[in-house]
């Protein structure tokens, strides 16, 4: 299933030394640029009957549990009125500052590649999808069987980037230009590289047939 904040437990704890590799039937990887439309192709991966993890929401919640090492790190204004963490301004603060990401980096991913392993151990003995983002920076990345990699035409990424996000162009234009490579650090994996489009914004019901269609082909020759 799509991860859920409050499902990330497991009843039974993972060995420190547990493997990915002894846990699974296979393991696909699903990325893709900004706005590409991985999410989508994760919810129709669901559909299909597979468990698909979103580290990208895991990421949300361990940035959530890890608030305070994070203002200790990068400053107390970035707590919200309320509490919790402001991302936005986390986001602002880190993005381009290769130094203050690593610093962000060492705080978050040892949680998140932890919570990953007690999912796939309570996913054992099915086909799991890791939805992530920054998927060759995963401690799974290693063990990927199969990399689907979303790809979407520049100005559809635009529009959605623009509609959901609501950043200024410049915003926008800074995060496509910090992603250039982003295909090519996929093509040293062991894993097989299969691409994916996600091509349009209507939404109409024959693009969404053809895509299910390229889904079900996919999975015909890896399940």
């Amino acid at each position: 299933m799509l991860f859920h904040i409050h499902d990330y437990r497991i009843k039974t704890p993972v060995a420190p030394d547990v493997k990915f590799a002894d846990l699974i039937v296979m393991l696909i990887g699903l990325t893709g640029k900004y706005c590409a439309g991985k999410n989508h192709i994760a919810a129709v991966l669901e559909k299909k009957g597979l468990s698909v993890l979103d580290v990208d929401k895991l990421g949300y919640y361990v940035l959530e549990t890890e608030k305070t090492a994070i203002f200790a790190q990068f400053g107390c204004d970035l707590q919200k009125p309320d509490g919790s963490l402001d991302r936005r301004l986390l986001g602002q603060r880190v993005f381009g500052n290769p130094e203050k990401l690593r610093l962000l980096e060492a705080i978050v991913h040892p949680p998140v590649n932890r919570l990953m392993a007690e999912w796939t151990a309570n996913n054992k003995d099915k086909t799991c999808v890791i939805n992530a983002a920054l998927l060759h920076r995963a401690e799974v990345f290693d063990k990927l069987d199969r990399i689907i990699l979303v790809t979407t035409p520049f100005l559809t990424r635009l529009l959605r980037a623009k509609r959901r996000d609501r950043l200024s162009l410049t915003e926008i234009l800074k995060r496509f230009s910090s992603q250039k490579g982003f295909n090519t650090q996929y093509l040293s994996a062991n894993a097989e590289i299969i691409r994916v489009g996600n091509p349009g914004l209507s939404g109409s019901q024959k693009l969404q047939q053809k895509l299910e269609r390229r889904i079900d082909m996919i999975l015909e020759g890896i399940c």
